[in-house]
Protein backbone atom coordinates (compact mmCIF):
# COMPACT_ATOMS: atom_id res chain seq x y z
CA UNK A 1 0.00 0.00 0.00
CA UNK A 2 1.48 3.11 -1.12
CA UNK A 3 1.20 5.94 1.80
CA UNK A 4 1.95 9.30 -0.62
CA UNK A 5 -1.60 9.99 -0.60
CA UNK A 6 -1.59 9.88 3.39
CA UNK A 7 1.75 12.19 3.39
CA UNK A 8 0.30 14.52 0.77
CA UNK A 9 -2.86 15.31 2.09
CA UNK A 10 -1.13 15.33 5.64
CA UNK A 11 1.71 17.92 4.63
CA UNK A 12 -1.40 20.03 2.42
CA UNK A 13 -3.70 20.12 5.06
CA UNK A 14 -1.10 21.28 7.20
CA UNK A 15 -0.02 24.17 5.51
CA UNK A 16 -2.80 25.31 4.73
CA UNK A 17 -3.86 25.09 7.91
CA UNK A 18 -1.38 27.20 9.10
CA UNK A 19 -1.70 29.93 6.18
CA UNK A 20 -5.44 29.85 7.54
CA UNK A 21 -4.65 30.34 11.42
CA UNK A 22 -3.50 33.90 11.37
CA UNK A 23 -5.29 35.27 7.92
CA UNK A 24 -8.67 33.70 9.56
CA UNK A 25 -7.99 35.63 12.99
CA UNK A 26 -6.70 38.68 11.35
CA UNK A 27 -9.61 38.72 9.42
CA UNK A 28 -12.43 38.03 12.19
CA UNK A 29 -10.36 40.57 14.20
CA UNK A 30 -11.12 43.39 11.78
CA UNK A 31 -14.28 42.31 10.62
CA UNK A 32 -15.62 41.68 14.41
CA UNK A 33 -14.65 45.67 14.28
CA UNK A 34 -16.18 47.04 12.09
CA UNK A 35 -18.54 49.19 11.37
CA UNK A 36 -22.22 47.27 10.72
CA UNK A 37 -22.51 47.72 6.44
CA UNK A 38 -18.44 47.03 6.37
CA UNK A 39 -19.30 43.43 8.03
CA UNK A 40 -21.99 42.45 6.24
CA UNK A 41 -20.25 43.07 3.12
CA UNK A 42 -16.89 41.15 4.21
CA UNK A 43 -18.69 39.02 6.22
CA UNK A 44 -20.60 38.04 3.05
CA UNK A 45 -17.28 37.77 0.60
CA UNK A 46 -14.91 35.65 2.90
CA UNK A 47 -17.87 33.88 4.05
CA UNK A 48 -18.53 32.63 0.35
CA UNK A 49 -16.63 29.69 -0.13
CA UNK A 50 -18.10 27.68 2.75
CA UNK A 51 -21.60 27.20 0.17
CA UNK A 52 -19.97 27.43 -3.37
CA UNK A 53 -19.56 24.09 -4.21
CA UNK A 54 -16.18 22.88 -4.09
CA UNK A 55 -15.75 22.07 -8.16
CA UNK A 56 -16.78 26.00 -8.36
CA UNK A 57 -14.15 27.19 -6.56
CA UNK A 58 -11.38 25.32 -8.11
CA UNK A 59 -13.11 26.43 -11.42
CA UNK A 60 -12.96 29.82 -10.31
CA UNK A 61 -9.02 29.18 -9.31
CA UNK A 62 -8.19 28.12 -12.20
CA UNK A 63 -9.33 31.08 -14.07
CA UNK A 64 -7.03 32.70 -11.92
CA UNK A 65 -4.25 30.37 -12.05
CA UNK A 66 -4.47 28.53 -15.28
CA UNK A 67 -1.01 28.72 -17.45
CA UNK A 68 -2.72 30.91 -19.98
CA UNK A 69 -4.36 33.12 -17.05
CA UNK A 70 -3.20 36.68 -15.75
CA UNK A 71 -1.42 35.39 -12.90
CA UNK A 72 -0.50 31.92 -13.77
CA UNK A 73 1.05 33.10 -17.16
CA UNK A 74 2.85 35.82 -15.80
CA UNK A 75 4.32 33.13 -12.84
CA UNK A 76 5.31 30.82 -16.30
CA UNK A 77 6.89 33.76 -18.19
CA UNK A 78 9.09 35.15 -15.30
CA UNK A 79 9.75 32.18 -13.04
CA UNK A 80 9.11 29.50 -14.90
CA UNK A 81 6.78 27.84 -12.06
CA UNK A 82 3.39 26.28 -13.19
CA UNK A 83 0.53 27.01 -10.65
CA UNK A 84 -1.41 24.09 -11.47
CA UNK A 85 -1.66 20.31 -11.76
CA UNK A 86 1.66 20.08 -8.97
CA UNK A 87 1.21 18.99 -5.43
CA UNK A 88 1.39 22.65 -3.94
CA UNK A 89 -1.50 23.49 -5.92
CA UNK A 90 -3.91 21.83 -4.10
CA UNK A 91 -2.59 24.46 -1.08
CA UNK A 92 -4.29 27.17 -2.99
CA UNK A 93 -7.27 25.15 -2.71
CA UNK A 94 -7.48 24.03 0.61
CA UNK A 95 -6.91 27.59 2.06
CA UNK A 96 -9.81 28.76 0.32
CA UNK A 97 -11.87 26.51 1.61
CA UNK A 98 -10.77 25.89 4.45
CA UNK A 99 -11.14 29.88 5.47
CA UNK A 100 -14.40 30.52 6.74
CA UNK A 101 -14.44 27.84 9.13
CA UNK A 102 -11.69 29.29 10.79
CA UNK A 103 -12.98 32.88 9.68
CA UNK A 104 -16.47 32.25 11.59
CA UNK A 105 -14.91 30.51 14.83
CA UNK A 106 -12.70 32.95 15.37
CA UNK A 107 -14.92 36.19 14.53
CA UNK A 108 -17.46 34.25 17.23
CA UNK A 109 -14.90 34.21 19.88
CA UNK A 110 -13.79 37.56 19.47
CA UNK A 111 -17.54 39.06 19.57
CA UNK A 112 -18.19 37.28 22.41
CA UNK A 113 -14.59 38.34 24.33
CA UNK A 114 -15.51 40.87 27.27
CA UNK A 115 -14.44 44.16 25.86
CA UNK A 116 -14.25 45.81 29.66
CA UNK A 117 -10.64 43.71 29.70
CA UNK A 118 -9.51 45.22 27.15
CA UNK A 119 -10.43 48.46 28.55
CA UNK A 120 -8.73 47.59 31.69
CA UNK A 121 -5.55 46.85 29.79
CA UNK A 122 -5.84 50.23 28.26
CA UNK A 123 -6.12 52.02 31.30
CA UNK A 124 -2.67 50.37 32.63
CA UNK A 125 -1.06 51.59 29.61
CA UNK A 126 -0.95 48.52 27.68
CA UNK A 127 -0.61 48.72 24.14
CA UNK A 128 -3.38 47.13 21.60
CA UNK A 129 -0.32 44.40 20.14
CA UNK A 130 0.08 44.06 24.48
CA UNK A 131 -3.65 43.33 24.87
CA UNK A 132 -4.43 40.98 21.85
CA UNK A 133 -1.95 38.51 22.44
CA UNK A 134 -2.13 38.50 26.36
CA UNK A 135 -5.47 38.98 26.86
CA UNK A 136 -7.85 38.39 23.79
CA UNK A 137 -5.74 35.38 22.48
CA UNK A 138 -5.91 33.46 25.47
CA UNK A 139 -9.73 34.25 26.69
CA UNK A 140 -10.63 33.23 22.78
CA UNK A 141 -8.04 30.58 22.75
CA UNK A 142 -10.67 27.59 22.91
CA UNK A 143 -12.77 28.60 20.48
CA UNK A 144 -10.05 29.59 17.88
CA UNK A 145 -8.13 25.99 18.68
CA UNK A 146 -11.88 23.96 17.56
CA UNK A 147 -11.32 26.10 14.50
CA UNK A 148 -8.18 25.45 13.83
CA UNK A 149 -9.01 21.53 14.15
CA UNK A 150 -11.70 21.68 12.11
CA UNK A 151 -9.87 23.65 9.03
CA UNK A 152 -7.49 20.84 9.67
CA UNK A 153 -10.04 17.93 8.74
CA UNK A 154 -11.90 19.78 6.22
CA UNK A 155 -8.22 20.11 4.49
CA UNK A 156 -7.61 16.31 4.84
CA UNK A 157 -10.76 15.69 3.27
CA UNK A 158 -11.00 18.16 0.41
CA UNK A 159 -11.91 16.39 -3.29
CA UNK A 160 -13.21 19.12 -5.57
CA UNK A 161 -11.59 22.15 -5.45
CA UNK A 162 -8.47 19.94 -5.35
CA UNK A 163 -8.81 17.71 -8.32
CA UNK A 164 -9.52 20.26 -10.44
CA UNK A 165 -6.49 22.53 -9.71
CA UNK A 166 -3.68 19.81 -8.88
CA UNK A 167 -5.65 16.69 -11.00
CA UNK A 168 -4.42 13.02 -9.86
CA UNK A 169 -1.03 11.96 -10.38
CA UNK A 170 0.44 8.83 -8.35
CA UNK A 171 3.25 9.64 -6.23
CA UNK A 172 3.21 13.48 -7.02
CA UNK A 173 -0.35 14.79 -6.78
CA UNK A 174 -2.60 12.32 -5.04
CA UNK A 175 -4.26 12.94 -2.06
CA UNK A 176 -6.45 10.40 -0.07
CA UNK A 177 -9.74 11.73 -1.32
CA UNK A 178 -8.56 11.90 -4.90
CA UNK A 179 -7.20 8.43 -4.62
CA UNK A 180 -10.25 6.95 -3.19
CA UNK A 181 -11.91 8.22 -6.34
CA UNK A 182 -9.68 6.61 -8.89
CA UNK A 183 -9.43 3.49 -6.64
CA UNK A 184 -13.20 3.19 -7.18
CA UNK A 185 -13.15 3.96 -11.21
CA UNK A 186 -10.88 1.89 -11.68
CA UNK A 187 -12.71 -1.16 -9.35
CA UNK A 188 -10.59 -1.51 -6.63
CA UNK A 189 -13.06 -1.22 -4.15
CA UNK A 190 -10.77 -3.38 -1.34
CA UNK A 191 -7.90 -0.63 -1.50
CA UNK A 192 -10.48 2.38 -1.86
CA UNK A 193 -12.65 0.85 1.39
CA UNK A 194 -8.95 0.59 2.88
CA UNK A 195 -8.69 5.09 2.26
CA UNK A 196 -11.83 5.88 3.29
CA UNK A 197 -11.26 3.52 6.78
CA UNK A 198 -7.60 5.64 7.24
CA UNK A 199 -9.87 9.10 6.40
CA UNK A 200 -12.56 7.77 9.04
CA UNK A 201 -9.95 7.04 11.80
CA UNK A 202 -8.30 10.46 11.64
CA UNK A 203 -12.11 12.60 11.49
CA UNK A 204 -12.69 10.27 14.38
CA UNK A 205 -9.55 11.57 16.06
CA UNK A 206 -10.49 15.28 14.77
CA UNK A 207 -13.60 14.90 16.27
CA UNK A 208 -12.65 13.77 19.47
CA UNK A 209 -10.53 16.53 19.72
CA UNK A 210 -12.67 19.21 19.20
CA UNK A 211 -15.34 17.26 21.82
CA UNK A 212 -12.68 17.62 24.08
CA UNK A 213 -11.99 21.42 23.35
CA UNK A 214 -15.68 22.46 24.27
CA UNK A 215 -16.00 20.56 27.06
CA UNK A 216 -12.80 22.67 28.68
CA UNK A 217 -14.63 25.57 27.39
CA UNK A 218 -17.63 24.64 29.43
CA UNK A 219 -15.28 23.91 32.63
CA UNK A 220 -14.12 26.89 32.49
CA UNK A 221 -16.99 29.05 32.42
CA UNK A 222 -18.17 29.76 35.68
CA UNK A 223 -21.45 28.99 36.66
CA UNK A 224 -23.12 31.25 39.21
CA UNK A 225 -25.86 30.37 41.12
Amino acid sequence: MDWYPLYNSLRIAAISTVIIFFLGILAAYYVARAPRLVKGVLDVVFTLPLVLPPTVVGYLLLRILGPKRIIGAWFLEHFDLKLTMTWWSAIFATTVVIFPLMYRTARGAFESFDETLADAGRTLGRSNTWIFWRVRMPCCRQGILAGTVLAFARALGEYGATSMIAGYTPGRTATISTTVYQLWRTDNDTLAFRWVMVNLAISAVVLLAVNMLERRERRRKPTWS
